[in-house]
């Protein structure tokens, strides 16, 4: 094809080459008959016959060497390069496919080139589009994620960032950068360090930001030349792990106290009898005070088997078929001395047609003697308490109300908590351990029911305990 354009090219110049010496001569011709017309020496129109071919005879060879040096310049500058092209693109698409290969020989060499263009933009743009798709696939995983997740670059700036990030560190706009987020939370991090002396710093931080508490996790990452690339944060919600391990703490805290008191009370009662002789009165009242903080222990220690046989769920229940009313009156009749000795006025209201509940009779039962001796302790004398046993939709439900001293609204959402008490020292003074709420909550969770508590300083309490009836 090359050698085809070349002869072309040098024939065309050649062409116009002998046009062009034929228009000389006849121009040549043209002058010599003007020359004898004009009856001029003979010697004159030789000399200048002598000429105009001179002059034929040069512009021939000279256009002759022109077409040949045109038609190699255009073969080297033209041609050439669109043969290495074509070569090019052969070998590309022939490692990409053979079919390709044997288009190309099938076909005119431009059109060949164009196909093999053609497939190679085609295989590039679905190669793309599976790299969009894995990226898009990636940031709707980093969207969705609870944990925060932040990248930067080697100099600092964010590369990405998730909503979680965000919102758990509170972040705005402009803080687009390594050292303004961190300056920002107090929090004394140094990125080199963590990139080129992650061994020998400390790259996990804790954080209480607001009302939460964050672990903030750093790891440098590398690009693909293995130098370092920047850093990946990872921002975890740590809030309730903090909250549980303070209530762990605070569990700890209180039992020891729970236990420290009747065992101090037990010792001191105990030496006292021991390091002298008193007479049966004295002695009777030791040992009455002894045998009360006893009690009280091993009340103690009770209700913590408990809780931690429900916890564990290792607490054997059976279920049973029973009529709630009969239950509530059966609780009211075995709390009717502390009943009498306060001197109140307790009612009972069954609601016609209550479905029976299917349920542990046992822990049920305690749930209930816990509510009710709860509003008798907490009612002064002579109070009213009222208690409604009825049915709404699908739920059998136990309602007590009582006209007593109440519970402060700030200490409605931890009275469920285990030894929280609202007067301690009355409490611990009317024999409570301050695990009885907990354990109830505990039962109805067990029995799939619940229990929710209102109340105001001053006027009363309201407890509705709910369960499943039977249909």
């Amino acid at each position: 094809m090359n050698r085809n354009i070349q002869v072309k090219i040098v024939l065309i110049f050649f062409v116009i080459g002998i046009l062009l010496i034929t228009g000389l001569s006849f121009s040549y011709f043209s002058m010599l008959k003007e020359l004898e017309n004009a009856q001029i020496e003979t010697s004159v129109i030789d000399a200048q016959i002598q000429k105009m071919q001179i002059i034929i005879a040069v512009v021939s060879i000279a256009y002759a060497i022109i077409s040949v040096v045109v038609g190699i310049f255009v073969s080297k500058v033209l041609v050439s390069p669109m043969k290495k092209l074509i070569k090019s693109a052969e070998k590309i698409a022939s490692s990409e496919n053979i079919q390709i290969e044997q288009t190309i020989k099938s076909n005119s060499e431009v059109g060949d080139l164009e196909n093999a263009f053609s497939i190679m933009t085609t295989e590039l743009k679905q190669k793309l589009n599976e790299v969009n798709r894995q990226k898009r696939q990636m940031e709707t995983i980093l969207l969705h994620m609870t944990d925060g997740i932040i990248a930067f670059d080697i100099e600092g700036n964010i590369i990405h960032i998730n909503v979680a990030a965000k919102t758990l560190l509170g972040l705005n706009d402009k803080d687009d950068n390594f050292e303004k987020i961190f300056q920002k939370l107090n929090i004394d991090i140094n990125m080199e360090k963590i990139i080129y002396l992650e061994n020998w710093t400390s790259s996990e931080q804790r954080k209480n930001i607001g009302e939460k508490y964050v672990n903030i996790l750093f790891a440098p990452f590398q690009d693909e030349n293995d130098r370092p690339g920047g850093i990946v944060t990872v921002i975890q919600d740590i809030t309730e792990h903090v909250k549980l391990d303070n209530m762990r703490k605070e569990f700890v805290a209180d039992v020891s106290h729970e236990l420290k008191t009747p065992i101090t009370s037990i010792m001191g009662y105990a030496d006292t009898l021991l390091e002298g002789e008193y007479d049966k009165e004295t002695q009777s009242k030791f040992l009455n005070v002894i045998a009360t903080e006893a009690r009280r222990m091993a009340k103690l220690v009770t209700d913590l088997l408990t809780l931690s046989k429900y916890d564990s769920k290792r607490a054997k229940t059976e279920e049973t078929e029973f009529d709630l009313g009969e239950l509530v009156k059966q609780c009211q009749e075995k709390l009717r001395f502390e009943i009498e000795k306060k001197e109140h006025h307790v009612e009972c209201f069954v609601t016609a047609s209550v479905p029976p509940v299917k349920a542990d009779r046992y822990g049920i039962e305690r749930v209930v003697l816990n509510i009710l001796s709860n509003a008798i302790k907490y009612t002064p004398e002579g109070g009213n308490i009222k208690v409604y046993v009825g049915f709404v939709y699908n739920d059998a439900y136990i309602k007590v109300i009582d006209n007593g001293i109440g519970i402060p609204e700030k200490d409605l959402d931890r009275i469920f908590e285990r030894f929280y008490r609202v007067d301690k020292a009355r409490t611990r003074e009317m024999g409570g351990t301050g695990l009885g709420l907990s354990i109830a909550k505990e039962i109805l969770m067990q029995n799939k029911g619940s229990i929710d508590i209102k109340s105001e300083v001053g006027k009363g309490t309201e407890v509705v305990i709910r369960l499943p009836a039977m249909k």
